[in-house]
């Protein structure tokens, strides 16, 4: 196989992600054949289509004789038939999957390639029985399908690697980002994004500190949306079933382990926005944080420790500051009260006055802190607005970030992805801020570790390990 440039595509399955996937490929030159086994449901999705790219011509984004060129090429079938490529968008479900195989590997020719859109179902097994196991491939696209440039190329253990890289020259002419990954439970995306619901439950569970404030500290972060409204937005049902789905399928593995928090919000029936309550009611959303009315903080002899970007920060505020450039620590002292960094101690195993503060990734904004509240006063000299949350290791960010760069590093050492497919697969599937291992190249290896290793001290189990790969 060398190209699928000009291939006969036919989509199977016209809902949200199949029409969004017949769009695509019509936009980029190809026949499309759009099947559904509903009655109508084809020429249901079509009509869709033509409402949607009216509107894209309306708003200048599209031309009409693009629209119309895109549209034409789009023909509703009644019965499966012939590709070059068929793409399977239709129910996750394994037996069902497997049937629409077997029927497909009836009509095809032997050198058509049939490609999933599978989110959590494994290639692997969605192979097995077929005559022709090295042709099946994962193409995992992300919703909405037009506009989310990923697409993870999913390699089943009988893939061919010649049919992988067909599809994955593919996705690039269609306009996408594609990244190789095996066929490991999660693929990239799903795997990698566990511990950003994960360290807020677990948070949550603790009572450190409220929805509103774990979902501020993130966005001030650089993240769209909090976890919780995210959760909330998601559905706490569906969400919960994907985290079970992730725990079974990597043997129950303690790291995966689902939540006692949003267990009863399944429960209750609390599934977020479309039963009017999560953490959140619902039209209202989240409730606004209180504002911070802090005076500027008084006269003190101020010194800088430490080394890094965050250290020249206080410096450039703090003018009046003197330097300890080798201290084991980033921060401040006050009258010789410690401001400190989170390095996952707890802001009482520094003494009285002491106050530890989460990982800054923007310049301004919300950031956590624990312990004295008149010594954490100083970080609004460096533009952050302060809030108090429960004297906890990792804070909320700083705990967050690192649980993701450990994860990612997992999924690199178990061959999973490479770390430029990680970074690309989080900022372009999730839309994350930076990908895990720019993050990694920001904060430095050890002090991670070091953060992940305290986090493990405190609570002794599994879920804060170490990768091998990471250490």
């Amino acid at each position: 196989m060398t190209s699928l440039n000009d291939s006969r595509i036919l989509v199977v399955g016209a809902g949200l992600m199949g029409a969004g996937i017949a769009q695509v490929a019509a936009q980029a030159g190809h026949q499309v054949a759009l099947f559904d086994a509903r009655a109508g449901a084809a020429e249901a999705a079509k009509s869709k289509l033509s409402s949607m790219l009216d509107g894209l011509v309306t708003k200048g984004k599209l031309t009409a004789d693009a629209a119309q060129t895109a549209l034409v090429r789009i023909t509703p079938v009644e019965a499966l038939g012939s590709a070059d490529l068929v793409i399977e968008a239709i129910v996750e479900n394994l037996d069902i999957k497997r049937a629409l195989f077997a029927e497909l590997e009836a009509l095809l020719p032997p050198d058509a390639v049939i490609a999933t859109n599978t989110s959590s179902i494994s290639v692997t097994a969605l192979a097995r029985g077929m005559k022709q196991p090295e042709r099946l491939v994962g193409m995992h696209f992300f919703n909405p399908v037009p506009l989310m440039k990923l697409v993870e190329v999913v390699s089943g253990l009988g893939t061919s690697p010649e049919v992988a890289q067909a599809v994955f020259e593919l996705a690039g002419r269609w306009g996408k980002t594609a990244v190789h990954t095996r066929s490991t439970p999660g693929f990239i995306v799903n795997r990698i994004a566990r511990p950003y619901y994960a360290e807020t439950l677990m948070l949550l569970q603790d009572r450190a500190a409220a929805p509103e404030l774990i979902d501020a500290v993130l966005r001030a972060a650089g993240f769209r949306m909090g976890p919780c409204e995210l959760m909330d937005l998601i559905g706490h049902d569906t969400n919960f079933a994907v985290t079970h789905s992730v725990f079974a399928a990597n043997f129950y593995d303690r790291r995966f382990t689902p939540s006692l928090v949003q267990q009863e919000l399944v429960d209750a029936g609390f599934f977020g926005r479309k039963s009017g309550r999560g953490f959140y009611r619902y039209p209202e959303g989240a409730p606004a944080l209180p504002a911070v009315n802090i005076a500027p903080p008084r006269a003190a002899r101020l010194v800088v420790h430490g080394r890094g970007a965050l250290a020249e920060r206080f410096v450039a505020n703090l003018p009046e500051a003197v330097r300890e450039l080798d201290s084991d620590w980033v921060g401040v002292a006050i009258d010789g009260r410690e401001l400190r960094l989170t390095d996952g101690r707890r802001a009482r195993d520094f003494g009285p006055g002491a106050a530890v503060f989460d990982l800054p990734l923007a310049p301004t904004g919300d950031i956590a802190y624990a312990g004295d509240a008149h010594t954490a006063e100083w970080l609004t000299r460096l533009g952050l607005v302060p809030r108090a949350m429960a004297d906890l290791p990792g804070l909320v960010v700083a705990r967050t970030i690192a649980m993701l760069i450990n994860e990612a590093a997992d999924a690199v050492a178990q061959g999973v992805c490479d770390e430029a497919g990680a970074d690309a697969a989080m900022k372009l599937g999730v839309n994350y801020p930076a990908g895990p291992f720019e993050w990694l190249a920001f904060w430095g290896a050890s002090p991670v570790v070091a953060l992940l290793d305290r986090l493990d001290q405190h609570y002794r189990g599994e879920r804060y390990r170490v990768s091998p790969y990471l250490r």
